[in-house]
């Protein structure tokens, strides 16, 4: 499948909020940023959409370059209420031994 370069060339300040999440779904979000997308209908017209934002060519790939995989994100454990009662419970249970 052939691949697009889309390139942002204009700022999303003062435009209407379309444009901006569209902007957004394209992976897009300062000036100079550059993605890699499927040449589609869907993305030819939010680049249609936004074509005063935006520079497209097309991509020719060297074969170098490799797509990195998804990386993992960590995730925080979430105290809750009831693991605060037991630590509050266990110092109410030495206090009393005391």
């Amino acid at each position: 499948m052939q691949k697009i370069k889309v390139k942002q060339i204009r700022s999303v300040i003062d435009r209407p909020l379309r444009q901006k999440r569209t902007i957004e779904a394209l992976g897009l979000g300062r000036p100079n940023w550059v993605k890699i997308h499927n040449d589609t209908p869907q993305i030819r017209g939010m680049v249609n959409k936004i074509s005063h934002l935006v520079e497209v060519s097309e991509y020719v790939s060297t074969g170098e370059e490799k797509e990195k995989p998804a990386a993992k994100r960590k995730r925080s454990v979430k105290k809750t209420a009831t693991s605060e009662k037991t630590k509050k419970s266990s110092k109410a249970k030495k206090e009393i031994k005391s």
